[in-house]
């Protein structure tokens, strides 16, 4: 009993004691507002940013009242205590350390935020979920084809932030250029071609092609960039076995794969109703006739 009441009486270990307490109160909380904004708020991106809101400011709290716990009073005695503690802490834990900064980095930068499509560390999908150590991705590509979904989340961690380049589809300019290439046969009507994949293109593209001058605009006006072509264009080259078109458009960073689709599809309609004016080339391979040859056996 009287080590119980010696230990309570220790001013240090009351004051670890409330300052656990606090701890755990403001951790209850922000589980305590989160669920309550769930049940508040129907719109999906505002719930999820006010949520992330009172995890911040409950995690700004912590860390505040552990500095206020440790430089109060007696700040001369645990100067060399903290500077220690914290030298171990930062070098065993660096990498959690970076991760709470790149979080920070992202926040306030507005590096991306969820909805976004990003490529980071070679891992390219949207930004399902975002927190103070990882990012959440749900991933595009691998054995998949084009830009869809191959099933697998990913968790990166925040610190990629300062390890490397992050490529973001859609914080400023959520349009991509895109290119599909013809190709037609030696003969054929090239510029009634080339007049086909620019009607089709401007017929499809068109919304996208307004919206994205907008954008674009902003873009020109914002960074040091040059003032680029956004409506179709086409390209010819000519090649050993017949004449390609490139076709150059902008669409939807979302939207890529079925563009690409819907315009093969009307252009291979319009080119089969030219009536032989176009033709749509392909590898041909000719066989030549081996000369007969007489065989002598000697008995």
């Amino acid at each position: 009993m009287d080590t119980i009441s010696s230990l309570l009486e220790n001013p240090t270990l009351i004051k670890m004691i409330k300052l656990i307490a606090w701890i755990l109160f403001i951790v209850f909380i922000i589980g305590f507002i989160r669920k309550s904004l769930k049940k508040r708020i129907e719109d999906i991106s505002i719930r999820y940013k006010a949520q992330k809101g009172v995890e911040i400011i409950g995690y700004v709290l912590i860390i505040f009242l552990v500095l206020m716990a440790f430089t109060i009073d007696s700040i001369k005695d645990y100067t060399i205590i903290i500077g220690l503690f914290t030298a171990g802490i930062t070098f065993t834990l660096q990498e959690l350390i970076l991760s709470i900064a790149g979080s920070f980095y992202i926040f306030f930068v507005r590096v991306y935020k969820p909805g976004d499509r990003i490529e980071i560390n070679n891992i390219k999908g949207d930004v399902i979920d975002m927190d103070s150590i990882y990012t959440t991705i749900m991933e595009m590509g691998e054995w998949v084809s084009s830009d869809n979904y191959s099933g697998r989340i990913v968790k990166i961690s925040n610190a990629f932030v300062f390890k490397g380049p992050i490529k973001n589809y859609s914080m400023d300019f959520p349009f991509v250029w895109d290119e599909l290439n013809i190709l037609i046969t030696y003969g054929s009507d090239t510029e009634l071609a080339k007049t086909i994949m620019l009607n089709t293109a401007n017929e499809f593209l068109s919304d996208y092609t307004e919206k994205s001058k907008a954008k674009w605009q902003q873009m020109v006006a914002h960074y040091y960039i040059e003032d680029a072509t956004i409506e179709p264009t086409i390209a010819m080259n000519l090649t050993d076995n017949w004449v390609q078109l490139n076709l150059r458009y902008i669409t939807d960073y979302k939207r890529r794969r079925n563009t690409k689709h819907t315009l093969f599809q009307y252009i291979e309609i319009a080119i089969s109703n030219t009536n032989g004016k176009v033709t749509l080339a392909s590898t041909t391979l000719q066989l030549l006739e081996v000369p007969p040859l007489n065989v002598n056996l000697k008995k």
